[in-house]
């Protein structure tokens, strides 16, 4: 993916360079701005964007607590003020963001492929070595509300599903699912439930070779982009963002409805803000162009972010900070020798809501801004009127947690605290079911958009855990190594 041309960042006009620090900056700053004057100026001073971001993304949260109106304006002007620095880079010129759309754009045609499956209406889940369905399945999520893995409107919202089995069948609604090969994404069980299922992706040969295979052993339909050209047709599927984002935009803007907006994409580094920054261009335009009663989206949060949290989270959390007795006796001297770094609290005792911080900070600024993007652009849709489906997913051992040696060690020992970490398959048909729920129901819509966000959290223990989450990480890693050995 070329660094240089489509959706990129603005030229800093310090450095002369495109420089993905000075844009987080300056978007966090703006966002803040209209709410907290010292904190937009605190942010627009950070010299130590890499290491100093932290303390600025949590601001965004604290900023927005005291009403929902205030939690919408740091949305708005986030999502203004990065759509109005980004760039569209072409061979002829650079322009704003918005002028990817104004040459015309090259007419991608469409290939749909029918599985040969029946419909699977059994809600169920792989967990522990088992297909958990029915009474098994509300155990299973029993025990994780038992164990602080959830919260507790997840057990409820998941009984709400198998209390509705026809749910499933999604044949009124065309849910894309943008990022179709996303390990977290919900694709394989769309299909498996019949679902009719518009796929967006890189056109990667291998990537639709695997996708295709499986659609035809499901029961749902699988409609793909084609690229124009000659040659067999499943070597021109796909659809690339960034590059050519008025064609794609123009494709999903032309499926029938009504549309589920799925957006599910990720990539490393800095690539990953020029993604989602195509996608919610993406999602804007469509939304404009069909209304927002056609439109519902959906998002993954992911659980390493700052959230306010309910208090029953923070009281969970206070209850086990008081029992792990077995640490105390370390607790004190390691809390000392690091300066009061390691093990520290989770929650000031009797906050409502609390702060949770579980921001990891190998995961770096471009993740955290690239998922701010998707947070804020669900506040302002459901601002609007229109249906969100926004659930926090679990820390899950997907293959961009795994290759990260830090993360992966991390993660081996965070049950030593509380945390459970998810297999992929448990996780993405999980957050599947919670889909169908919000759809369903029409999703929560309650007071203040933290409240939403909280809703069904699956956060795997990070909210309940004694301590706070990056004060355990790095003695979670060494026990996760220590284990391994």
């Amino acid at each position: 993916m070329s660094e240089h041309t489509g959706v990129v960042f603005p030229v800093d006009e310090a450095s002369g360079r495109r420089s993905t620090a000075a844009l987080g900056r300056a978007v966090v700053a703006d966002a803040l701005r209209p709410v907290d004057p010292v904190g937009a100026g605190s942010a627009a001073r950070e010299t130590n964007w890499r290491q100093g971001y932290l303390e600025h993304f949590r601001r965004l949260i604290e900023a927005g607590l005291p009403s929902a109106e205030v939690a919408h304006t740091i949305a708005r002007e986030g999502l203004a003020s990065h759509h109005t620095r980004m760039r569209w880079h072409v061979p002829s010129g650079e322009g704003p963001l918005s002028s990817a759309f104004e040459a015309s754009p090259s007419a991608l045609g469409s290939e749909t492929i029918r599985g040969e499956g029946v419909p699977d209406r059994t809600i169920s889940l792989p967990y522990a070595a088992e297909r958990a369905s029915g009474d098994r399945l509300r155990r299973v999520v029993a025990g994780w509300v038992e164990r602080g893995v959830v919260e507790p409107s997840c057990a409820e919202a998941v009984e709400r599903v198998l209390a509705n089995p026809d749910w499933l069948d999604l044949s009124d609604r065309t849910v894309v699912v943008l990022g179709a090969a996303a390990e977290m994404g919900p694709l394989r069980s769309l299909l498996r439930w019949g679902a009719d299922v518009v796929a967006v992706d890189l056109p990667r040969k291998d990537l639709w070779h695997r996708l295709l295979a499986d659609t035809r052993k499901l029961a749902g339909s699988l409609t793909v982009p084609v690229q124009p050209g000659r040659g067999p047709v499943e070597d021109r599927l796909g659809g690339d963002l960034v590059h050519d984002l008025a064609s794609v935009t123009q494709w999903v803007a032309s499926q029938d409805g009504p549309l589920v907006l799925g957006n599910y994409v990720y990539a490393d580094g800095a690539t990953n803000v020029r993604v989602a920054t195509a996608v919610d261009a993406l999602t804007e335009t469509v939304v404009a162009e069909r209304g927002r009663d056609d439109v519902a989206l959906a998002f993954l949060a992911t659980p390493t972010d700052v959230f306010a949290v309910p208090g029953g989270a923070v009281a969970r959390s206070v209850e086990n900070y008081a029992q792990r007795h077995t640490s105390r006796v370390l607790r004190v001297p390691l809390r000392t020798l690091s300066g009061g770094r390691l093990l520290r609290r989770n929650y000031v005792p009797g906050a409502d809501p609390g702060i949770n911080d579980s921001v990891v900070l190998q995961q770096g600024p471009n993740y955290l801004l690239a998922k701010r993007l998707q947070r804020w652009r669900a506040t302002t849709h459901r601002a609007d009127g229109g249906l969100v489906s926004l659930n926090v997913a679990p820390p899950t051992r997907t293959r961009s947690v795994v290759k990260n040696r830090a993360l992966a060690a991390a993660y081996a020992g965070a049950h030593r605290f509380g945390v459970e970490v998810f297999e992929p398959g448990t996780a993405n048909t999980l957050m599947a079911i919670l889909l169908v729920h919000d759809l369903r129901t029409g999703a929560p819509a309650l007071e203040h958009p933290w409240q939403d966000e909280a809703f069904a959290a699956v956060h795997g223990g990070l909210w309940t855990s004694a301590y706070a989450p990056r004060s355990a990480l790095g003695i979670a890693a060494l026990l996760g190594v220590a284990s391994a050995r």
